[in-house]
């Protein structure tokens, strides 16, 4: 399960604009695979109440990782489109990553 703040830049004293809310889990035997369900729930500005809806695989160490939108709510109905994931650092004595997503959605 996570439920992560979601912020404009990688450091936790950035600006907060929602959570990173869902759940993931290992899905392959021979590599570091996940599959990732989650919404990024804002609570500021003008997307505030909204969320994107992201399902997909994340083979964690590929430098670059797509995974589709597949819907939203609010501002963000009838949401699709596509993330791209980064991973911005690692503490390997933590098991803590930040993780970069740019968004890219078509939305009404």
């Amino acid at each position: 399960m996570l439920d992560n703040p979601l912020t404009l830049g990688p450091n936790l004293s950035s600006k907060l604009v929602g959570r990173a809310q869902g759940f993931y889990s290992s899905t392959s035997q021979t590599e570091a695979d996940l599959l990732m369900a989650m919404n990024f729930a804002f609570v500021d500005g003008k997307y505030n109440g909204s969320s994107i809806t992201v399902l997909g695989r994340n083979p964690i160490f590929n430098k670059v990782r797509e995974m589709p939108v597949i819907g939203g709510s609010g501002f963000f109905r009838f949401a699709r489109g596509y993330v791209q994931l980064n991973t911005y650092s690692v503490n390997l004595k933590t098991n803590d990553a930040i993780v970069e997503y740019n968004v890219y959605v078509n939305h009404y």
